[in-house]
């Protein structure tokens, strides 16, 4: 890490407080101001013609970011004073914010409670309509550039990336192709199309739904993948992925994430509207943090290896957690039920007519076949808890509310499973059984052909 400098211009530097991969942020203090101030300092060492490319690029941000910030005047945006260039370093004095940003409240184990996210996210719906208004599009909203402390007071930061939607786009000096965080981006800023403030409507949606449900509408193994789901993929239902969340704000983000424009909402106001609206009909006092330490248990098992931990909090949310007495029926021979169990503590027996098959221990999964089974959908053993037990039970209907990720996680898992199963089950029947015949030829792995003469 790089020495902190005692000054930067006429600035004071207190301390360190933010870096990222072109630009260290330091507390500071002016003798002429009695606030403390944030200096985004940015140092050009390298010559080549490469980085000679990006400095200017950066420069060109910085000053779109203080050109920008001179037209906006709202308590929910950053203040910009002044932003510097010299040939061997530029800076941005802006105002000091203590918060820290909103990526800290997206994680499903530290989300907050709905009514607060509402509040944040209206705070900034009324930040962006001001932006609007005076003709500023943002195009980088995502939760790393919300700052937020802990009154839940809000600042929109870094509107280097802003767009002037005044000024034709083919002039615009602030207008970089392909600007913006992927995941938060709008199909028509995907698209390259012509933007205005409906692709920062979008972004906060997406914003809004990472705060209420822990992961984001689009997930993929890739960016292509990524990119054609926002353009293509219509997003889950975030109230089915957090049960706690009321009905109506499906409809809310829905509309924020209209992939055709006309059906999105026009502005922030439109936007927060709708929001308070939501946030009014919902009982602050029923918030219960997040039982973590079932996590902490569906962690360790084995099964959920393959399983993000985003995959991992909605297998928790989907399944209901049970205990059962020793010798207690959980699954009948013959019955049409799709429900399928995890042994966390304990033990089941496995019968078929009235013929113990096998014993399951913890992190063994039984009933899974039912599921399996597409056609007949019914139980082909009699499980009985051996024990006192408990397990997780996944029922049919809670799997149909669950993203695809989860569900394809679960079919490539119970695949396996069935899979070592059967082959212990024909290693059992192979004992005693007579000797296997010996090859003598080994086949080929491919298609032999040969050239025949006419």
């Amino acid at each position: 890490m790089s020495e902190i400098p005692q000054k930067i211009g006429k600035y004071r530097i207190i301390k360190e407080i933010g870096r990222g991969a072109t630009a260290v942020v330091y507390l500071a203090e002016n003798p002429h101001y009695p606030e403390p101030v944030a200096v985004k300092h940015i140092r050009f060492k390298d010559r080549s013609k490469d980085e000679a490319k990006w400095n200017r690029r950066l420069l060109k941000l910085l000053k779109a970011e203080e050109a920008v910030a001179k037209r906006l005047d709202h308590p929910n945006i950053i203040r910009i004073f002044e932003a510097v260039t010299l040939p061997e370093e530029a800076y941005v004095v802006m105002e000091y914010f203590p918060g820290g940003t909103l990526e800290r409240y997206c994680g499903f184990e530290h989300l907050l409670p709905v009514h607060r996210a509402i509040g944040i996210v209206f705070k900034c719906c009324m930040a962006l309509d001001h932006a609007f208004m005076k003709g500023v599009v943002h195009r980088d909203i995502k939760p790393a550039n919300i700052l937020v402390d802990e009154n839940d007071n809000v600042k929109i930061t870094d509107f280097g990336l802003a767009l002037n939607i005044n000024k034709k786009i083919d002039t615009d000096s602030t207008f970089i192709m392909g600007v913006g965080s992927p995941a938060y981006m709008s199909p028509e800023q995907i698209k390259s199309y012509p933007l205005n403030q409906k692709t920062d409507i979008y972004s906060l949606g997406v914003v809004l739904f990472h705060l209420l449900s822990g992961r984001l509408p689009f997930r993929a193994a890739n960016p292509a993948q990524l990119i054609y789901k926002i353009i293509n993929v219509d997003p889950p239902s975030v109230a089915q992925l957090n049960p706690d969340l009321p009905e109506a704000i499906d409809s809310v983000i829905t509309k924020a994430l209209a992939k055709d424009l006309y059906s999105r909402y026009k502005n922030g106001a439109e936007f927060a509207k709708d929001l308070s609206a939501v946030r009014y009909k919902i009982l602050d006092d029923k918030f219960k943090p997040p039982d973590t330490s079932r996590f902490a248990v569906l962690r360790k098992m084995s099964f959920f290896t393959e399983f993000d931990d985003i995959d991992l909090w909605e297998v928790l949310r989907l399944s209901s957690w049970r205990k059962a007495e020793a010798r207690t029926l959980l699954y009948r021979e013959g019955d049409s039920d799709q429900r399928f169990g995890m042994v966390l503590e304990g033990e089941v027996e496995i019968s078929i007519d009235g013929r113990q098959v096998a014993c399951l221990g913890a992190g063994e999964v039984f009933g899974e076949l039912a599921w399996l089974d597409s056609v007949d959908h019914r139980h082909l053993a009699t499980i009985i808890s051996i024990e006192p037990t408990t397990y997780i039970e996944i029922s049919p209907a809670a799997l149909a509310l669950a993203t695809e990720e989860v569900l394809e996680l679960f079919r490539s898992r119970l695949a396996t499973v069935v899979t070592k199963r059967l082959a212990a089950t024909a290693r059992e029947l192979s004992r005693g059984k007579a000797a296997a015949v010996r090859a003598e030829h080994t086949a080929s792995g491919g298609l032999d052909l040969q050239l025949v003469d006419n």
